[in-house]
């Protein structure tokens, strides 16, 4: 059963925040409305209150009557079935009402404590026309006390009655202008969210192009100019791509440089059968040979499948691999006679695997005895230093052959050419000790040797962890 494709990254972004754009919007429509609505209650609260203040400086007659103002606060007072009204309720029962009470059908008040009031709504009242309808009530208990007789005090309460059809309207209107202008909003700011995602999603979208055109074969990597978030994905991309080249590369390279690197081994084998050697000497020279083509095919199938060199090997005495790749080279070029000298700093080390540095010093040493005339000298010092880093090293080898033209040094680096085509060699020794030296980020630097008057080959390998 097949899963169901998920959708783009920009549509799910747009999707969760078209839904909170909309949610917000709601509770913001939500709370406006209800503060419209507090807000209209408080300046009903308010007229109505200033309304029941302008009636309590009316005045009662001798017999109790109240008297009304002449003229009332609101001209709607006097008119039937405007929808506001007034009361004045004595202990008695109902004293007055306004004459806009003619007709409607009002809740019965109820006489108040002096100087409290009460502001409670909607209530149900019945309208003129004999319909049901509301109406928030005001009341307002106070105390009447005549200056020309004490005795005649007595508390009253007035009431204040608005209908809530104005306040329903006011709030009708503002509800559709509020639903019209938020769902405008609503609209524009979608249309720019929708603009605002699709610019931010921009860089994402080349990166996606980018990889289309390193799939295709347009292009070998991805570019570097990317936004701070998208550099680590980039990079990443890039060395993946990179280590993926060369260990392509490597695998191609590992048997060409497998068959170099026993190449010195058979030359001896093949000088010792063809030397009157005795046999127990011969048996010894095979065993060893044997045992170092051993360790060859060893150290290129690790070094094939891991890649590169450890980070923490332990250090390897320099010495004792030299004097017996020596050995072997000077059996092998024994028809013309060439010696190597040492030039060994005391227990200077090498940081590194020792497949590394047998292959970085048969190399070199094999390509000096190939072009010596008589004469190689190996130096190898300590390097430069660094705190808490390994100190570095230093080799140098030099040769009394013909030396090489500045003009051919970069030639003579490259895998497969050889410096001479009449010369025997694969042309893949020194590249080799590149990619060895490369691994170690170190330098190979060739030139002319002052003591011999040959080549000079120096490799430098800086501190490491």
């Amino acid at each position: 059963m097949s899963r169901a494709q998920p959708s783009s990254l920009q549509a799910r972004q747009l999707l969760a925040a078209s839904l909170g754009l909309v949610a917000f919007l709601a509770l913001a429509g939500v709370a406006l409305d209800r503060a419209f609505l507090d807000t209209a209650e408080s300046n009903l609260y308010q007229r109505m209150r200033s309304y029941a203040l302008a009636y309590a400086d009316s005045d009662f007659a001798r017999d109790g009557t109240f008297i009304p103002p002449y003229m009332p606060p609101d001209p709607r007072f006097d008119r039937p079935g405007s929808g506001l009204y007034a009361e004045v309720v004595l202990p008695k029962g109902l004293e007055w009402n306004s004459s806009s009470s003619v007709g409607p059908l009002l809740p019965e008040g109820r006489l108040l404590e002096a100087r409290s009031e009460i502001f409670e709504g909607p209530l149900e009242i019945t309208e003129i026309s004999g319909e049901p309808g509301q109406a928030y009530r005001y009341g307002r208990g106070l105390i009447y006390a005549s200056g020309d007789d004490p005795d005649a005090e007595f508390p009253y309460t007035i009431y204040i009655l608005e209908d809530t059809a104005a306040l329903s309207r006011q709030v009708e209107v503002f509800r559709r202008a509020l639903w019209r202008y938020l769902g405008g909003a609503g609209l524009v700011l979608l249309l720019l969210q929708g603009l605002i995602l699709r610019w931010s999603l921009h860089p994402l979208r080349r990166v996606i192009e980018e990889l289309k055109q390193v799939q295709r074969g347009v292009t070998s990597r991805m570019s570097e100019r990317h936004p701070r978030e998208l550099e680590p994905l980039a990079e990443s991309i890039n060395a993946f791509i990179e280590s993926e080249r060369e260990n392509l590369e490597q695998q191609r390279n590992t048997l060409a440089d497998l068959a170099h690197s026993l190449k010195t081994p058979l030359a001896v084998l093949r000088t010792r059968l063809e030397d009157d050697a005795p046999e127990t000497e011969l048996r010894e020279d095979v065993a060893t040979q044997l045992q170092r083509m051993s360790d060859l095919v060893s150290y290129q199938l690790a070094r094939a499948a891991s890649g590169g060199h450890a980070l923490f090997s332990a250090p390897v005495d320099v010495e004792p691999h030299a004097e017996a790749l020596v050995q072997s080279l000077e059996k092998v070029y024994a028809a013309k006679g060439a010696l190597c000298e040492f030039d060994l700093a005391p227990g200077v080390q090498f940081h590194g695997e020792v497949g590394d540095l047998q292959e970085l010093l048969g190399n070199l040493l094999e390509n000096a005895f190939k072009w010596a005339r008589s004469r190689v000298l190996l130096t190898v010092k300590p390097g430069e230093v660094a705190p808490n880093r390994r100190p570095g090293l230093l080799i140098t080898v030099d040769d009394d052959g013909p030396g090489i033209a500045p003009e051919k040094v970069a030639l003579v680096l490259q895998r497969g050419v050889r410096g001479d085509e009449r010369v025997q060699g694969h042309g893949i020794g020194l590249a080799i000790v590149q990619d060895i030296i490369r691994g170690y980020r170190g330098t190979l630097d060739v030139g002319s040797s002052e003591e011999l008057g040959g080549a000079r080959f120096e490799v430098r390998l800086p501190p490491r962890i």
